[in-house]
């Protein structure tokens, strides 16, 4: 652990940081939330396992390099952000037209959880400027005595663990909310509108955001 962790007074730090930026809702924590108000808690947390991977495969990114690549090249920087927003407004649509009913799923409906996860895993995966807040802000808390790579990939773990954590409690409290809102028809048809409309906002906030927190 000494190898790849900062000393204590600047992990203390660390994760104190960590849990106030992970707690302070942000566009990811909103898909999380929608996933769970239309869906139901396994939906939610299926998101949010989704949304963990694809952050920290970006935590890795960060740490070998990638976010320096996605820095200094518009073209790939555009590119991967373009093709999230897409697919957010992609999810918005197939939400608005689906004619599934927004509650929670029973058991028969386990085997969407895969579709969940994944895309919940290429949403966060497709956010470049979630690279680039790793990139930022992970670099503060690093000690020059320690590994820079497997320093970086340990703190950007932690975070993502953090994070998750929080998310949990996000989904836990928007689903139990869900389970007392989303019970008539036209609840469910409302439900459904509010799902893809968020999706769809979140793809454009996407498209024309510029870098900023975790997202």
């Amino acid at each position: 652990m000494i190898d790849v962790l900062p000393p204590w007074p600047l992990l203390t730090a660390f994760l104190v940081a960590s849990f106030v930026l992970a707690v302070t809702p942000g566009p990811g924590v909103l898909y999380i939330v929608t996933r769970s108000l239309s869906q139901g808690r396994v939906s939610g947390l299926a998101s949010m396992a989704g949304v963990a991977l694809g952050n920290l495969l970006n935590a890795v990114g960060a740490a070998i390099g990638l976010a320096a690549l996605l820095a200094v090249s518009s073209a790939a920087f555009m590119l991967v952000k373009y093709a999230g927003a897409l697919y957010l407004v992609y999810l918005g649509v197939k939400a608005i037209r689906s004619r599934t009913a927004a509650t929670k799923p029973g058991p028969a409906d386990r085997a969407k959880l895969v579709p969940i996860f994944r895309d919940g895993f290429i949403v966060a995966l497709l956010n470049p400027k979630t690279a680039l807040f790793f990139a930022a802000f992970l670099p503060q808390f690093m000690s020059p005595e320690a590994a820079p790579v497997m320093q970086s990939v340990a703190l950007g773990g932690l975070f993502v663990a953090i994070a998750a954590v929080t998310d949990t409690a996000y989904v836990v409290a928007a689903s139990t909310v869900a389970g007392k809102v989303l019970r008539t028809g036209r609840a469910n048809r409302l439900g459904r509108f509010a799902v893809g409309g968020t999706f769809i906002g979140l793809g454009l906030i996407a498209a024309v955001g510029g870098p900023g927190r975790r997202q």
